[in-house]
């Protein structure tokens, strides 16, 4: 079986085996889950305060037990993908959230450092893939049509998972104690997988399989020897993987230093700063949804059009947020702020629908657990420690002038996988 689809594979796909309404079934229960997973990984990070005055733990050892997560994520994401390509997504799903719910209802019963570093260790395995097979799982219900969309509304519940996930635990902790903090986002995670298993089974979800038939193939596992030239051979999807990081460094820096850019520049309080800087958090989530329909309005009979787009909003985002710390503070600086971070996240939902378009079902999990190593390799990760690093050089405002400069870069690598598109689909086609 060629692990590259044919040229059947881009939006002119025919509609998934399901209904519609089905379809938004399993959208509303991936996307719930979404929600859990980052709430249950955020909370904690609401509670340090009440942690840190009754175990009397450093700032070193607060920080371990929220990063022991996100190392675990980068560490097992492609390989867990993989094992779910392999065996099956929908049971691979059921069992990562009830290992990060049960891991997360675990730590409300801690009882020292220890504990809670274990069982945050196992959170971490539990939400390690989730991203890229819960997304795979939905865009195979969905026609193909709709994948920027889709993509971008699905990863934009990370964002309001973290928002919700602070917030809710901030208040129950207040209000009950840190350890129900951690009983409430677990057992909000238990409701949904109940549900999740309730309704959706690999039986209903079979599109590959009956993709497969019906163009006469025959269905088969998934070939290991095979995944490498699937994930990488279409130059394309390379420069998709590329733009997508570098577009992410500049959410990376900005989640990270808008509370001290609030702080320091605008004189507000630590909780106001927060507060201000999460509501444009939330408008990148926003943007994140509406640059993917946008995309997909624009792209529907001309797939190609894809990179067009994320490149527009690279480029877009780089003059906005440009123009924007070089602006005097005020109102006008946090209006172009807000519009340069709105379309700063758009490329996330066109680059998944281009990577999904340039590889084969069978192993798109492992292809957007790829895309997002990517993102966190070139984007998430470094955006904050190059912002910082700057920052004691130069000053924070000199750092956040710069950092939208990356995102030329980004529309550089849209650019040229635009160029290659094309091609590499005649050229899979005729492979396949």
């Amino acid at each position: 079986m060629a692990l590259i689809a044919p040229a059947q594979s881009l939006d002119a796909q025919p509609a998934a085996p399901v209904s519609r309404p089905y379809a938004w079934v399993v959208f509303g229960l991936v996307f719930g889950l979404l929600l859990s997973d980052y709430m249950s990984r955020q909370v904690l990070n609401a509670v340090f305060p009440l942690l840190k005055s009754e175990w009397h733990l450093s700032d070193t050892q607060l920080g371990s037990l929220s990063g022991i997560v996100s190392v675990m994520v980068g560490v097992l994401a492609i390989p867990l993908s993989i094992v779910a390509d392999r065996w099956g997504r929908v049971m691979s799903l059921r069992m990562m959230a009830l290992l990060w719910t049960a891991a997360t209802v675990g730590c409300g019963f801690a009882w020292s450092y220890e504990d809670m570093l274990g069982l945050r260790f196992l959170v971490g395995v539990g939400e390690a893939a989730y991203g890229s097979v819960g997304v795979a799982v939905i865009l195979s219900v969905f026609p193909a049509h709709l994948r920027s969309t889709l993509a971008g509304s699905f990863l934009a519940g990370g964002i309001f998972g973290s928002v919700l996930g602070m917030a809710i635990g901030g208040a129950v902790g207040a209000h009950l104690g840190w350890r129900w903090s951690f009983y409430a986002m677990g057992l909000f995670g238990l409701v949904l997988l109940v549900a999740f298993s309730l309704c959706v089974s690999e039986k209903r979800l079979g599109r590959e399989q009956r993709t497969a038939r019906a163009s006469g193939e025959r269905a088969q596992p998934l070939r290991f020897r095979g995944l490498l030239p699937g994930l990488f051979s279409a130059r394309s999807v390379i420069f998709a993987y590329l733009g997508s990081g570098l577009q992410l460094y500049i959410v990376g820096s900005l989640v990270a230093w808008m509370p001290s850019y609030f702080n320091r520049y605008y004189g507000l309080a630590t909780d106001r700063a927060s507060a201000l800087a999460a509501l444009f958090v939330l408008v990148s989530g926003v943007g994140m949804i509406a640059c993917g329909s946008l995309t997909d309005r624009f792209s529907h009979r001309r797939p190609e059009r894809k990179f067009a787009m994320a490149m527009a909003y690279s480029l877009a985002s780089c003059v906005l947020l440009a123009i924007a710390f070089r602006a005097p503070l005020g109102t006008l600086q946090l209006v172009l702020i807000a519009f340069g971070i709105l379309l700063a996240g758009g490329t996330t939902g066109p680059a998944t629908a281009m990577v999904a378009n340039v590889t084969h079902p069978s192993i798109h999990a492992t292809a957007f657990a790829t895309l997002s190593l990517a993102n966190n390799l070139l984007g998430m990760a470094p955006g904050p420690i190059v912002t910082g690093a700057l920052a004691d050089r130069f000053g924070l405002l000199a750092a956040l002038q710069w950092a939208p400069f990356a995102c030329l870069a980004a529309a550089a690598m849209f650019f040229a996988g635009r160029r290659h598109y094309a091609g590499d689909i005649a050229r899979l086609a005729t492979a396949a």
